[in-house]
């Protein structure tokens, strides 16, 4: 069993984050809705309580016994979470008389606290609450303050119970790291053996546990994620696993051809399979984004149905979700997180199909599953791939889907990809594709007058795909870019560039 950390979700838009700044410390953590506390055992080392978008003031605010941590295991309330503590021990929480919102200072830090141990005597934080600690009960202790915030931080005397009214898991927090570190390994007492080399091991020992001799089928994507899946599952129950790689007719230009023979090369049991014109019928008149989601979804379900009928005693469909799938699809563990779009990977399956689901990666950030991969030995070459999404281009085509839309917008994903290799700056970017947008606008080629369709391209800078910033490509690599488009990819007179951010936006368009 892996030692852990427990964190409390109760609806904050950073408390995926707190998990990504846990792990990069190599210590494993679970998010769990308040509301939903698993079973704590000799394993869990501490407790974080995140923030929230709700006020413990309100009557209906998420409620939870912390208690049955406090003086227990050591305790850190973030945010919302240090409110809750000081309120229901006796504190007073009022509303703020200026919201406190962007980057304070620390000013008056208790160095000699274990809490705050290394940090500067002056250090930035990141402040996000509308209400604030305005007094503490006797038996707490400020261990930090602000000019305009007396309880920035604070411990119950004589216990490992903290609070923190700033956010220390974001990139403004200079020193959070610092802090998030001493709470962990020296006062948690957390070993910081959570690796890759050690969340493989310990993943193909427990596959081969839950899985023993049965059969595993796998939908191959040519991403990552379904990569790595399906070199654990391959280390876990060798032959098998059936690896099943869909054309659905919505890939990037060659790429089911090449995919399929490095799938191939890695000795993996895979068999590539058609099923172009079944995605095209199911798709045929569909526009809104969630409908053709949910469409793919569906007839990848079909697919796999037909394709596991062929293998005898087939009785696990492995995917390759991910944590931001997770996230974005449903409230993390049924909490209180809000619903961006459905993944068609996480949508569950029909009562009709009797196979059950594993999903070896489904507690993992991306650059977590790459890691992950180089421990496995995956090959550069799929390692560096860019992300790609399930839906593949019927979610990068806005509108409805035809087979010409997609052979123009493979056309143009391959020169803008093309280019990017060419010109060093594939590497340099996170994520990047070109959107078929359902517009169309004048244009003049040669001396005629052209009324075509749009091209947006997208490239952005991210780590894990919860948050992302547009790549500033240069100028003259965009112009080129636009100029090979438009010149080879008769239906295309004009191309534009996405700078938007996620958040507001999201990566994708769809």
């Amino acid at each position: 069993m892996q030692e852990k950390i427990l964190i409390l979700d109760f609806g904050s838009q950073y408390t995926q984050l707190i998990a990504r700044r846990v792990r990069e410390l190599n210590v494993y953590c679970e998010i769990h809705p308040f509301n939903k506390i698993p079973e704590i055992d000799s394993f869990t080392k501490g407790v974080i309580l995140s923030g929230s978008p709700a006020s413990v003031r309100q009557a209906d605010a998420p409620q939870v016994d912390f208690n049955q941590f406090h003086g227990k295991l050591p305790l850190l309330g973030v945010c919302y979470g240090a409110q809750y503590i000081a309120q229901h021990s006796g504190g007073n929480v009022a509303p703020s008389e200026i919201r406190e919102y962007g980057r304070a200072n620390l000013e008056y830090i208790h160095v000699s606290n274990p809490l705050m141990n290394e940090l500067p005597v002056r250090s930035q934080v990141w402040m996000s609450h509308g209400d604030t600690i305005k007094e503490i009960p006797d038996h707490f202790e400020i261990i930090a303050s602000t000019d305009t915030v007396k309880v920035a931080a604070y411990q119950i005397k004589g216990t490992q119970t903290y609070g923190i009214q700033f956010h220390p898991e974001v990139t403004h927090s200079t020193d959070g790291k610092q802090l998030l570190q001493n709470f962990l390994i020296d006062i948690c007492g957390c070993s910081q053996d959570w690796t890759p080399f050690a969340f493989a091991d310990t993943s193909i020992q427990e596959l081969k546990d839950q899985l023993k001799d049965d059969k595993v089928v796998l939908g191959l994507s040519g991403g990552v994620d379904s990569s790595v899946a399906a070199l654990l599952l391959h280390q876990a129950v060798g032959k098998n696993l059936h690896c099943i790689f869909v054309d659905n007719g919505l890939l990037r230009k060659n790429e089911f051809e090449s995919v399929l023979h490095s799938y191939q090369d890695l000795g993996l049991n895979v068999k590539g399979v058609d099923a172009k014109q079944r995605f095209y019928d199911a798709l045929q008149g569909l526009s809104d984004p969630e409908l053709k989601r949910k469409a793919i979804g569906r007839v990848f379900i079909e697919v796999f149905d037909d394709e596991a009928h062929q293998i005898s005693d087939v009785k696990w469909l492995a995917q390759g979700t991910i944590y931001p799938d997770v996230i974005e699809s449903v409230s993390v563990n049924g909490g209180p997180s809000a619903t961006i779009k459905s993944h068609h990977n996480v949508g569950g399956l029909p009562d009709f199909m009797k196979l059950k689901i594993v999903e070896p990666l489904k507690s993992l950030f991306k650059d977590e599953v790459r890691r992950v991969g180089k421990a496995l030995g995956l090959p550069d070459d799929i390692l560096g791939r860019h992300p790609f999404p399930g839906p593949g281009l019927a979610i990068r085509i806005l509108g409805d889907i035809t087979p010409e839309k997609v052979a123009i917008l493979q056309e143009a994903d391959y020169i803008y990809i093309k280019n990017l290799k060419d010109a060093g700056w594939y590497d340099k970017v996170w994520q990047a594709g070109a959107i078929y947008l359902p517009i169309q606008s004048v244009g003049v080629m040669g001396d005629e007058r052209t009324y075509e369709n749009v091209v947006a391209l997208r490239a952005v800078s991210s780590v894990d795909g919860m948050t992302a910033d547009w790549s500033h490509l240069p100028y003259d690599l965009l112009a080129k870019i636009s100029n090979d488009i438009i010149n080879n990819i008769k239906g295309i007179n004009r191309v534009v560039y996405d700078i938007s951010s996620k958040p507001p936006a999201t990566i994708e368009w769809e």
